[in-house]
Formats: structure tokens, C-alpha cells, sequence
């Protein structure tokens, strides 16, 4: 599960109604809950973030907050 899908678990988020809401398909919503090397396109998470009522940075935080710069 990626970052992503734990997110939404964590959250209890109905991915059918995010994928109605933003017209982002079920299986491209499941594709980036469980597939570690699917990128998530900036629109999708501004769209994902809107159906959800969330903040962008804080979803952001919780799937990208582990990478690190190279010193």
C-alpha cells in the first residue's frame, strides 16, 4: 500500500466518490493506493485534496514528508 492508500484509509475515504467527484478513474485511484512506483500528478492531488476537504500541504505532507535532500 502506498502512502497515498494508507491516507485514505486512515481518513475512512470513499474512493468512488473521490473518482465521481473529480472524475479521476477508480482504477487509476486504486493504482496510486497500491502501486509504490505510480507518480501522482499535481492536478490529481489538487483535485483529490478539493473532493475531500482537505489541505493540499498536508496531504503532501503525509505521502512526500519522508523524502530527504542529498547533502
Amino acid at each position: 500500500m502506498t502512502f497515498l492508500g494508507k491516507y485514505f484509509t486512515n481518513k475512512s475515504i470513499n474512493k468512488a466518490e473521490v473518482s465521481r467527484k473529480t472524475g479521476i478513474r477508480k482504477s487509476r485511484l486504486s493504482q496510486l493506493s497500491t502501486k509504490e512506483n505510480t507518480n501522482l500528478k499535481a492536478e490529481e492531488l489538487y483535485l483529490i485534496s478539493k473532493a475531500i476537504d482537505s489541505d493540499p500541504n498536508e496531504i503532501l505532507q503525509k505521502i512526500y514528508g519522508h523524502l530527504k535532500l542529498n547533502k
